[in-house]
């Protein structure tokens, strides 16, 4: 049999959206998105693009101008960056001051916002796991770290603590969280698992090859419920430790489910 000499689902009609990222390898979005994208029957797909920091303010606006480009989603370090992309910012990226979407409307304005934290808090839902009276600690306050922070803060834990290496971001988001949240006692500090009922890292560490953990351990209390957001690999140093000491966890790629919908939703309302 003759192989195909054609694929069926891109053509010079398709719309294009992308991922940019630094790295880019780690990534889902290019897959997952794609098959939303087709379920819908949308004639779109998402491709990965790999934009060095150094090239980032340059590339991007050229980027934009592609008449076939519907959207971009931002991974790591992006996220803050992308915001002075935008023409207009959304709701919860006023609040975070990053973004992981952006889409061009019908009026030729680009309009971002960020979905990551409205992903993990999706993904405990189906989990039919509360937040609420919750104590939360929240490791990594970048543009993944602080939607995540935002948007658990608005389930009403007992109680929600940040750490980044950056001490002074994590203090102004503590800040930022507290006054959008006056009923949610938040602060920044120390990484710990002592009196904390859900770990979530929302750090780099643990992506593709790196074998660290995000803070040191060498046991976990069976009762705490650990979420990493790292995608690649799915099993990571903490979610491979947790696993080993009994506890409930929630992987990267189950907020990526979350979020999806929504972004695609984005793309097509912007």
């Amino acid at each position: 049999m003759e192989p195909s000499e054609q694929v069926d689902y891109i053509s010079g009609g398709t719309r294009l959206f992308g991922i940019v990222g630094h790295p880019i390898a780690q990534v889902r979005s290019p897959e997952m998105i794609t098959a939303e994208l087709r379920r819908r029957g949308h004639d779109a797909i998402l491709v990965p693009l790999h934009v060095l920091p150094d090239e980032f303010d340059h590339c991007l606006p050229q980027l934009m101008r592609l008449r076939n480009l519907g959207g971009l989603v931002f991974t790591i370090p992006y996220k803050l960056r992308a915001c002075a992309l935008a023409d207009e910012l959304g709701a919860q990226a006023r609040v975070v001051g990053a973004i992981n979407a952006l889409a061009i409307g019908k009026d030729g304005r680009w309009r971002g916002d960020i979905f990551d934290g409205l992903g993990c808090v999706e993904a405990f839902r189906r989990r039919g796991i509360a937040l609420a009276g919750k104590r939360v600690m929240v490791l990594g306050a970048g543009g993944a770290g602080s939607a995540i922070a935002v948007a658990m803060a608005f389930e009403r834990p007992v109680s929600l603590r940040i750490f980044d290496v950056d001490i002074e971001r994590a203090r102004l988001l503590a800040e930022s969280i507290a006054h959008a949240n006056p009923g949610v006692p938040v602060a920044a500090g120390a990484p710990t698992i002592r009196e904390i009922d859900v770990l979530v890292n929302a750090s780099p560490v643990g992506m593709l090859d790196d074998a660290r953990l995000p803070l040191p351990l060498t046991s976990l209390p069976r009762e705490l419920i650990v979420f990493d957001a790292i995608v690649k690999p799915e099993r990571t140093p903490l979610i491979t430790l947790a696993e080993q000491f009994g506890c409930t966890t929630v992987y990267g790629r189950e907020m990526m489910r979350g979020q999806i919908a929504r972004i695609v939703d984005f793309f097509y309302a912007a």
